[in-house]
């Protein structure tokens, strides 16, 4: 059996690397990380992590000796049959969704996961389209203002908050964040309430390196809620150097297809003057 030497740089220190690269045994030498691996498993490790970017710069896979080609495109097929079944969106049949929905949407389990500890607090959710986090804060037990500038997807939000029983916790506004900002952070700051933005990303956001400038809606929000408590969902490729203050968190999938590939990133912390400078 081919052993092959194999080594994954550009990794960042926050993401897990024992749930990115399970099941296969790798050490870290100098900031990269090595394994003896397989053919089958050396090719698995290439294609789960091909084209793909963490924490703002592109992830690199070498394999010594050369994968054969037949073995590249096999574990390329096993790959994307393993896609397929990943973790779902919401769990209860009669929710609504639209075109953008039905990409950008939260899987359930995971934004129960963005909204845990945030029993009795007020947030304050800037673009909640059909209400993937906006219901999941309200599960969590907060008082929940879910804003959206488009009204037919407010409506799917109120939609599926009414479908799910939590109707009463939130609080629909047809606003346009960008015109609204400066009211908004006025009255989030009266009791210090939770900010959380997930700005849109389309279909054809950079998988291997993801700017603050390509994230608008983020960077208004920065800017114009200083001192604010701030939690952000942003492609696993995004840099989070480019947030000084906010503390990025790797979030993976739990299902069989996506359990070991991280389907985005959560960043949290304080907006700082920082951002604010740059946005006069």
């Amino acid at each position: 059996m081919s052993v092959h030497e194999v080594c994954v740089r550009h990794l960042p220190t926050f993401v897990p690397i024992d749930r990115l690269l399970s099941p296969h045994a790798f050490e870290e030498v100098e900031g990269v990380w090595r394994a003896s691996l397989s053919t089958r498993d050396a090719a698995d490790v290439q294609a789960r992590l091909r084209g793909r970017g963490l924490g703002g710069l592109p992830t690199s896979v070498d394999v010594d000796p050369a994968l054969p080609r037949a073995a590249v495109r096999h574990a390329r097929l096993v790959d994307a049959r393993r896609r397929r079944f990943t973790t779902p969106g919401f769990l209860r049949d009669g929710v609504l969704l639209d075109e953008e929905g039905r990409f950008s949407l939260t899987p359930e389990v995971l934004a129960d996961g963005l909204a845990s500890g945030t029993r009795g607090r007020r947030v304050f959710d800037l673009g909640c389209g059909a209400g993937g986090n906006a219901l999941a804060f309200a599960r969590a037990g907060a008082e929940v203002v879910a804003i959206d500038r488009d009204r037919s997807r407010l409506d799917l939000a109120r939609h599926n908050a009414r479908l799910c029983g939590v109707e009463a916790r939130i609080e629909f506004r047809h606003l346009d964040v960008v015109r609204h900002a400066a009211a908004l952070e006025e009255e989030a700051a009266v009791d210090d309430a939770l900010v959380f933005v997930d700005p849109p990303w389309g279909l054809d956001w950079d998988r291997l390196s993801c700017t603050l400038d390509a994230l608008p809606l983020l960077r208004l929000v920065l800017g114009g809620f200083t001192g604010r408590e701030l939690l952000a969902k942003v492609p696993p490729s995004f840099d989070p150097d480019s947030t000084p203050g906010l503390v990025p968190t790797a979030v993976f999938g739990e299902a069989e297809g996506d359990r070991c590939h991280v389907k985005f990133l959560s960043l949290r912390g304080r907006a700082l003057a920082f951002f604010a400078r740059q946005a006069l």
